[in-house]
């Protein structure tokens, strides 16, 4: 082998991101020193964004087995599920925060192209997006230039990909200052048997690369979202992708026909660590190796390094394996559609990746060693409870005064960055494009789009108030998993299967993996609990500034879950808004004197430390049965969860959806904030026919679950223990506006 680049020792090691430990180990796998090509290609698979080496024995706990599940976590770029009548649901969440933190335009883009890929890589036709989102201070300049930055991103890539983007949510908060975090989310529709995987069977099998050509954008992008971000990470610009997505709805097409050909025995995207990380992934999936010229990989500029094209992560480009003889058929399918589809290699029976370029071997490695399970490394880092908690441990609601003028404080915790409409963002979506989407004019509280020809709907939906898992990581964690759950039934669906999006601070601090591992354990109970086994998702560790000064700052602890729910028959919606005067609304669920990480403790006392809000699961899964019994039998006309903001802001967005008023009484038997303004959990918002009400109180009696009736549907003002709050339509007029004064 000739001689390869710079010398490389533990200082070249350290500066790729691996440690003196990973070095030695890297020698004694290969038998030598490795060349710098070869040290490049461990540096991103072992990265934490590939090996999840600090995280997997967590993830290792988390349920994986239920009955719709066709693929599980780890098995294919993304979780397969059964969803009857020979379709399954392909989909998935993950996280593209550094780019974006650093070039918000393109590393939201991008984000949304990646994801996209993993789902029609396995064959499937992506049919809808989903986005969680969490931003600084709206008021500060380089808040307004980020939002704008990854909005814009988000919007113009899934727009002219032409797939709707049906759901999300957004958090403000000082604490996402320097990071922020973008989380997006695919769902997929693809027939039952005509999924195609991501492996490399069959030895003599040439291997084609298709779709965009490689660029240095993206180079060591996987060891770049592996650190900390710093005051100098905007050096680093070269790691954040450029995305095209015209010719990704090209490569969507062709990938999907090529398929449907039958001659192709394996696919996969070029995400994180490019060629390195496909060829080594389906390499190591099948037992196989590969021998790849580097010099037939088409190049967007002259005289790349060996390392730079291995490394690369430019977007729209696939891995295929063909039957061997039948690559005509491949090539056909791709010129048709003025895609560049260059041959680079075979499939070989030693286990073992080869690149060549200009006719001499530049690296030559295991593949199995190289992958998550094979022969990554595996840590298992230090746990140390948070010393902030104590503060929570301190807070005492009795020292929290009940506001005299409540109507102020509603207002105040009503127009909250975080609880006012974001429309000013999502209507740079578009959400309607392909017809599928059941939310637009009539919202429930999962995204449900129409399968088409059939009667089902998906219903879909990202959630987690990560105020409550700083809280309580544990707890916080199972509401993420519970609201996720008590979203999709309150639309009327079945909650299946969830991905999720671990957003961290940095493992080897104690305190931050106390959180991580505290949450993971939270959400392994929750979904054992609504039989949602977890189909994959990824962990984004180093959501960390470090300053010049030494100080750091992790984010929250964010555990987005999104979450996949099924509607047999889409005529099974049932949506927020009031319906018509006379309307009964109740309150299902028990109430609780609980203001714990409230927005509304937050803005009108400015409390930071209190305890997450109150949750059993008994109770939760207590609520879900009862909601269930009462859309199977027609009872309800609308239906609402109690969330952020509480009560008071659930009851507003079903008046302001409606376009009707409502009057209610509050309970004497609770503080007047707690009541109002609180988030205790397991609690929903219905209305019913005065006819129907007593069937409605038979049932949820019959289900041993408590219930109020607050008032009724009428008007267009919200009164409250008799009192005039104003006209629907004036706070209707602040909820729309707030969020665009503030960032415009």
């Amino acid at each position: 082998m000739a001689n390869q680049g710079s010398p490389v020792n533990y200082e070249v090691a350290k500066n790729l991101g691996l440690t003196a430990e990973e070095f030695d180990r890297i020698k004694e796998i290969m038998g030598r020193e490795p060349n710098f090509n070869e040290l490049s290609i461990f540096s991103v698979m072992w990265s934490e964004h590939c090996s999840y080496k600090n995280s997997i024995t967590w993830l290792k706990t988390l349920p994986r087995d239920g009955e719709r599940l066709l693929v599980g976590a780890g098995e294919e770029n993304a979780g397969l599920v059964d969803i009857g009548g020979g379709l399954a649901c392909a989909f998935k969440i993950e996280s593209h925060n550094h780019p974006s933190a650093i070039e918000p335009y393109q590393g939201a883009a991008t984000g949304v192209g990646g994801i996209h890929r993993d789902i029609f890589t396995m064959g499937a036709r992506p049919i809808a997006a989903l986005n969680s989102l969490r931003f600084g201070d709206p008021e500060l300049a380089h808040t307004k230039h980020l939002v704008e930055g990854v909005v814009a991103g988000i919007g113009d890539y899934g727009n002219c990909f032409g797939v709707p983007t049906v759901g999300g949510e957004v958090y403000f908060h000082s604490n996402y200052n320097q990071n922020i975090l973008v989380n997006a989310m695919s769902a997929g529709i693809v027939k039952v048997g005509e999924t195609c995987s991501a492996v490399a069977d069959g030895p003599g099998n040439p291997v084609f690369i298709v779709g965009s050509a490689t660029g240095k954008d993206g180079i060591h992008g996987a060891t770049f979202a592996s650190a900390d971000l710093t005051e100098d990470s905007a050096e680093d610009l070269p790691a954040v992708q450029v995305g095209d997505p015209f010719q990704e709805k090209l490569l969507l097409e062709a990938s999907l026909e090529v398929i449907q050909t039958g001659a192709v025995v394996g696919m996969q995207d070029m995400g994180a660590a490019g060629i390195t990380c496909s060829t080594s992934e389906m390499s190591a999936k099948s037992g196989t190796g590969m021998t790849i010229d580097l010099d037939k990989v088409p190049t967007r500029q002259a005289d790349m390094e060996p390392w730079e094209i291995l490394l690369s992560e430019s977007q729209e480009r696939m891995l295929i394996v063909c039957e061997k003889g039948r690559e005509d058929e491949v090539l056909a399918v791709f010129d048709k559609w003025d895609l560049e589809c260059e041959h680079i290699g075979e499939v070989t029976d030693t286990g073992r990746l080869q690149f060549f370029s200009k006719g001499e071997i530049v690296a030559d490695l295991p593949a199995e060693p190289l992958v998550l399970g094979g022969g990554a490394p595996v840590y298992q880092r230090e746990s140390k409870r948070p010393t902030y908690l104590d503060k929570v441990d301190d807070f005492k609601v009795a020292e929290i005064p009940v506001p005299e003028n409540m109507r102020e404080a509603a207002w105040k915790t009503f127009t909250a960055p975080s609880i006012v409409s974001k429309r000013w963002i999502t209507r740079q979506y578009d959400s309607m494009v392909r017809t599928n989407s059941m939310s637009t004019n009539a919202p429930s509280d999962a995204a449900l789009v129409r399968v088409k020809g059939t009667d089902k709907a998906l219903a879909l939906t990202t959630d987690c108030n990560s105020a409550y898992v700083y809280a309580d990581p544990h707890k916080g964690a199972m509401i993420a998993v519970a609201e996720a759950a008590r979203n999709i039934v309150c639309s009327g669906g079945e909650p299946v299967a969830i991905t999720n999006c671990l957003n961290f601070g940095n493992p080897y601090n104690p305190e931050a993996f106390y959180q991580f591992s505290n949450a993971v354990t939270g959400m392994g109970e929750a979904c054992r609990a609504f039989g949602t086994p977890v189909t994959g998702g990824n962990v984004s560790f180093y959501n960390q500034s470090v300053y010049e000064d030494g100080r750091t700052e992790p984010v929250h602890p964010t555990p987005t879950i999104g979450m996949l729910g099924l509607l047999d028959h889409y005529k099974q919606q049932t949506t927020i808004p009031f319906v018509e005067d006379g309307d009964v609304i109740y309150l299902i669920g028990e109430s609780h004197d609980c203001i714990g990480s409230s927005e509304y403790l937050r803005r009108v006392h400015g409390v930071e430390y209190s305890p997450a809000p109150h949750f059993e699961i008994e109770s939760e899964l207590k609520l879900h049965k009862t909601i269930k019994a009462l859309i199977g039998d027609e009872l309800l006309k609308s239906a609402h969860d109690v969330s952020d903001g509480g009560l008071f802001v659930t009851l507003m967005e079903c008046a302001m959806a409606g376009g009707e008023g409502f009057r209610m009484d509050t309970d004497s038997v609770y503080r007047a904030d707690a009541y109002l303004l609180g988030e205790a959990q397991s609690r929903v918002v219905v209305t019913a026919h005065p006819s129907r009400a007593a069937e409605l109180e038979k049932l949820v009696r019959h289900h041993g679950e408590t219930f109020r009736v607050l008032g009724h549907v009428g008007g267009d003002h919200a009164y409250i223990d008799g009192q005039d709050w104003g006209a629907i339509a004036e706070w209707k007029e602040r909820y729309d506006n707030v969020l665009g004064e503030l960032l415009d």
